[in-house]
Order: C-alpha cells, then sequence, then structure tokens
C-alpha cells in the first residue's frame, strides 16, 4: 500500500460512515508516551467543545494518574462511588452510571480512577477485551454530542479499548523527535484496530503540540517531518508552548478563565472549531 493511500484509509476517506445524528461523536485522544500534550489537549478541547460550541460534553479519563480531576479541580465535585474500574469489570452496565457534571454548562465528567492500573492487567484475560469499554458508552453516546476519551500514555489495553469505542483517534505530537517516532507507531494500532477488529477507526488528525518558536529550528524539523510524511492528516492550528496553560493545570481552573484571551486558550477555542470540521467533513 503506497503511503498516500496509507493516509486516506487512516483518514477513512472513501469508507462508509454512520448517518445516525443522535450518536454522540467518540473521540480517543491516544500518544504512546507522556508529557506530549495529551491530557492538556482532552481537557482543554472538552471545555473549548462545551463552552464554545454549544455541545454536551463527557471527558472520560482512562488514565489512572489521574490528570484530569486534577485540571479540573475547581469546577468538579468530590466524586465518591463506583469507578471506571468498577464498570469495566463487570460491577455496572453503563459508563453513565459514573458520570458528573461540572460547573462548566454542557461538560460532565468521570472521575479519576487510581485503580485502572490494575484493571488494564486483569482485563488481559478476559474474553473481548478490546470491546468492554465500547459495550459500556452506548447509553452514554445518546445523552451526549461529544464523547472524548482521554488513554493511558500507552498502547496498552486501555488505550485499545478506548480505540475499539471511538469513532475518531486525535493523536498529539510535540516538537521532539521520540514523540514523531511515536505517532508511527500509534497509527500501526489504528491499522490494527481497522483490520483485525473490523472497526471503522478513523484519525481525526495529528495535533502539533508544545510547539516553540524560541527553538523553531528543531520545531521547523518536526513540523517538516509531519507534514511530509502526514500531509492533511496534520491539523492546521498547532498548540504553543504557553505558561498559562501549565498554570492552569496546577490550580486546576480552565485555562479560558485563567487567561481567556492568551494563545494557550485561543489555539485549543480554534481547534474545537478544526475537529467539528473534520467529522463534518468526515460524514
Amino acid at each position: 500500500m503506497s503511503l498516500s493511500e496509507r493516509i486516506k484509509k487512516l483518514a477513512g476517506l472513501g469508507s462508509a460512515t454512520s448517518n445516525d445524528v443522535n450518536r454522540a461523536k467518540v473521540i480517543a485522544v491516544a500518544a504512546q508516551k507522556g508529557g506530549v500534550g495529551k491530557t492538556t489537549t482532552a481537557v482543554n478541547l472538552a471545555l473549548a467543545m462545551a463552552k464554545f460550541q454549544d455541545l454536551k460534553t463527557l471527558l472520560v479519563d482512562l488514565d489512572g494518574q489521574g490528570h484530569v480531576a486534577a485540571s479540573l479541580a475547581s469546577i468538579t465535585p468530590d466524586i465518591i462511588g463506583a469507578s471506571l474500574s468498577d464498570i469495566l469489570l463487570g460491577h455496572g452496565r453503563s459508563i453513565s452510571e459514573i458520570v458528573h457534571p461540572t460547573q462548566v454548562t454542557n461538560l460532565s465528567v468521570t472521575a479519576s480512577d487510581k485503580g485502572l492500573a490494575a484493571t488494564e492487567g486483569i482485563l488481559s484475560g478476559r474474553i473481548g477485551k478490546e470491546f468492554l469499554l465500547r459495550g459500556t458508552i452506548k447509553q452514554a453516546r445518546s445523552d451526549f454530542d461529544v464523547i472524548l476519551l482521554d488513554c493511558p500514555p500507552n498502547l496498552g489495553n486501555l488505550t485499545l479499548n478506548a480505540m475499539a469505542a471511538a469513532d475518531y483517534c486525535l493523536v498529539p505530537c510535540d516538537m521532539s523527535p521520540l514523540s514523531l517516532a511515536g505517532v508511527s507507531d500509534l497509527l500501526v494500532v489504528v491499522e490494527t484496530v481497522q483490520d483485525r477488529l473490523g472497526h471503522d477507526l478513523k484519525v481525526l488528525g495529528i495535533l502539533p503540540t508544545r510547539v516553540d518558536r524560541r527553538n523553531w529550528r528543531v520545531t521547523e524539523h518536526v513540523l517538516n517531518e509531519l507534514a511530509e510524511l502526514y500531509g492533511e492528516l496534520v491539523f492546521d492550528n498547532h498548540i504553543p508552548i504557553n505558561s498559562f496553560l501549565a498554570r492552569a493545570q496546577i490550580k486546576g481552573v480552565p485555562v479560558f478563565d485563567l487567561d481567556p484571551s492568551g494563545n494557550g486558550a485561543t489555539a485549543y477555542k480554534e481547534l474545537a472549531g478544526e475537529v467539528l470540521q473534520r467529522i463534518k467533513a468526515a460524514n
């Protein structure tokens, strides 16, 4: 298969798509390694979808480190009770049972779950382990417009579950050669999901993150490599290095409240629009 044919396949060009307008679009935000802006992207894209696009949005935290809850601490209530592990292990029927609203209109979240690492190991012995998450989000698809899945920073069972449950995969890539190599590895997993699991997963796009104009030589090299390798899969919007994105995470507040006119907030607001344009084009 030629490179251009592979890109078309990953993007789902020419493939059949669902016409069910009542189904939420499910987007897995995934990366092979940590530190590339994966959770930052999942959190701020979810906020932008809810706040600026007026979409009922659910953010599902599949990463046992709990960074989603920390990033939204000021707007998320203290959550006790059933966890995502309980649902995946069969102690509940639907992820809707563990969905909680935030103080941001249209935005709901699942609680952080420190037990997900252990759950991932247990799942490896389950029949049909790749499809456990997909079965639990069926009800939530009719309750929301967009569901974002923040994946662990690896290509294990939970990430595979997210991809088998998602309609689209969004891949953050920071400006480092290691992250660039990780994109290739993740796209191989997408192709495996398409071919071996028979699931119509599309790559929504590759998102350049932590773009540093002060270190332009390395940044330009990675951006050029992304463009050469993946062409139209690369998002037009890039996420800059921005101190307020980090401060917002530390304080647990939305960057749109902390620095609403800054280039970090602006980039994620514009990304939300581009994501919706790409979804519309794919359908």
